[in-house]
């Protein structure tokens, strides 16, 4: 996992090693995640029941990677915006991490698990605006 390892992936090649950090990984699935539209940003948690928002300068914080010799498996911990599919929105975010991944490192992924955390409301309305009248 990524969280402070530095554990790497390694493949041996005949002009060398190749080594491709965990939070390398956990970067390409960030930003792969981000790019699609619902999604609000990255969750690092939640602490004391309220999830806390990350900008996007450390993507990798709301990603877990575990990668072996050949192959990733990615938990991505999201906030979606307010109006938005879900399960689209979690089947979009999956698609194109996987895809970013597969072709950025070579490493086959195995599964991309998506964990909603939170909704994130637009600026200036509260839960309350939000309701159906």
């Amino acid at each position: 996992m990524v969280d402070g390892n530095i554990v790497e992936e390694t493949s041996q090649t005949s002009l060398g090693t190749i080594r491709i950090a965990n939070e390398v990984v956990a970067i390409i699935a960030g930003l792969a995640a981000t790019e699609i539209d619902g999604v609000a940003g990255m969750s690092g948690g939640i602490a004391g029941g309220i999830a806390e928002m990350l900008g996007r300068r450390n993507l990798a914080r709301g990603v877990k990677v575990e990668v072996g010799e050949r192959e990733a498996a990615i938990d991505l911990f999201l906030i979606v915006d307010f109006g938005v599919r879900i399960p689209d929105v979690a089947l979009r975010v999956q698609e194109n991490v996987k895809q970013a991944i597969e072709s950025m490192t070579g490493l086959a992924v195995i599964e991309v698990n998506v964990h909603v955390q939170g909704v994130s409301f637009a600026e200036g309305q509260d839960e309350q605006q939000q309701r159906v009248k």
